[in-house]
């Protein structure tokens, strides 16, 4: 039996041993943290989102993002600092601008593609995760925002999404309790939303009755590979060990790049930081007051989900500033602010602040597949959608690996 090693025990590392356990792998897991899915897939969003499929290389997002240089608050921050990966990564994020539209149309497609096998996984291996599919409403402010939403709906119907439009009126009757003036809407009612964390750590549970080894606990010291096998030394903080596998899979995240390199890959990811809150509905009113349907408000970059009763996740913005996980109160208020505008019924007096690092590609789609040697692999880079796409991405591994067998 092939023995393979899987980098990473986030949503990506997780699904991508699900998939290689499911086709009789012999699959070993190694995660620095104790638990599966403590990073980018603690708290994300909760969307799982194929309306969200449109990619950020175009010069609007460009403008955006030097205008705001030098506003704390901005849906779009970029640190000033310079350093050769960011400039490297932002050459090369330009230079794929004309890819925009095939790349656009080309993610709605994948993410269509994986909500079917994540809803069969999660209920075949029974895992509770607050799923909601009451679709997604996008909520425009201006013509401008509207009118271009008009176009990506275009690009996403290429992919095989159909998403309407809606006016003010429809959006209040999708969502009763959203507070505001706004000039329209988009709704996609196939989208869905739960908790990532609660899904992740399910199917982690469910790699280890097929048999899935995991370390965690276990930071990866030393990799290496040639054309016939791989090699992993991990440390649990008291012993070093080394292990021999047929072929070596990297779902490291933010960390790929960094272990790309020491296979003799170049995988330009940049840490994206992005926050979330999860507002803890603790009275009556409060729950009633917080919306079921989940929404992305297009201006502010704010996404939002329900998850069960009691919680309601706002999630958004996206901070340029390297390896830094800092949850800052100045990016953390205009979430809070946006719930106490948008839904001012609900208590804003228990909340959890949170930020994680997406791992972004500069033509923000994901690295799936074979590297340069032939026992190596990648699955990362999946940027703000590593849950809407990671099913499917572990599935195109998986058949990466065993045509490679």
């Amino acid at each position: 039996m092939k023995r393979i090693a899987v980098i990473g025990g986030g949503i990506t590392g997780i699904t991508t041993a699900y998939t290689l356990a499911k086709r009789g792998l012999d699959v070993t897991v190694y995660e620095k943290h104790r638990y599966a899915a403590m990073e980018t897939s603690f708290a994300n969003g909760g969307q799982l989102s194929a309306s969200n499929a449109e990619v950020w290389n175009n010069w609007q997002t460009v403008i955006k993002g030097m205008k705001w240089m030098f506003r704390s608050d901005a849906p779009l921050l970029v640190s000033p600092r310079p350093s050769w990966h960011k400039l490297s990564w932002f050459a090369e994020f330009v230079a794929a601008i004309p890819q925009y539209e095939n790349n656009t149309t080309e993610t709605a497609r994948m993410a269509i593609a994986a909500r079917e096998h994540l809803f069969a996984w999660a209920q075949e291996e029974g895992i509770d995760f607050d799923l909601k599919k009451q679709g997604i409403l996008h909520i425009y402010r201006d013509k401008a925002g509207f009118d271009h939403a008009a176009n990506v709906s275009k690009l996403l119907a290429a992919g095989g999404l159909q998403r309407r439009a809606v006016t003010p009126d429809e959006m209040r009757a999708i969502e009763p309790t959203l507070a505001g003036s706004y000039y329209g809407g988009f709704f996609t009612e196939s989208d869905s939303t739960g908790d990532i964390h609660k899904f992740t750590n399910g199917l982690a549970d469910a790699i280890q009755r097929l048999g899935v080894k995991t370390r965690y606990g276990h930071s990866v010291t030393e990799l290496s590979a040639d054309q016939a096998s791989a090699w992993v030394t991990s440390d649990d903080g008291e012993q070093q060990t080394r292990e021999t596998y047929d072929g070596v899979v990297i779902c490291a995240g933010v960390g790929s790049r960094a272990l790309a390199s020491k296979l003799g890959d170049r995988v330009n990811i940049y840490p994206v930081k992005g926050y979330s809150i999860t507002v803890e509905l603790d009275d009556e009113a409060s729950r009633a007051a917080a919306p079921n349907v989940s929404l992305l408000d297009d201006a502010t970059k704010i996404v939002t989900s329900r998850l069960g009763d009691d919680r309601f996740r706002i999630a958004g913005t996206a901070e340029f500033s390297g390896y830094n996980r800092d949850i800052r109160d100045d990016r953390i208020r205009p979430l809070t602010r946006w719930v106490e505008q948008c839904f001012p019924g609900v208590s804003t007096r228990r909340v959890v602040p949170w930020a994680g690092l997406r791992p972004m590609l500069p033509n923000m789609m994901p690295r799936v597949g074979p590297g340069r040697l032939s026992t190596v692999f990648y699955n990362t880079g999946h940027g703000h959608l590593g849950w809407t796409l990671s099913a499917i991405t572990a599935e195109m591994l998986a058949d990466a690996v065993e045509k490679a067998s």
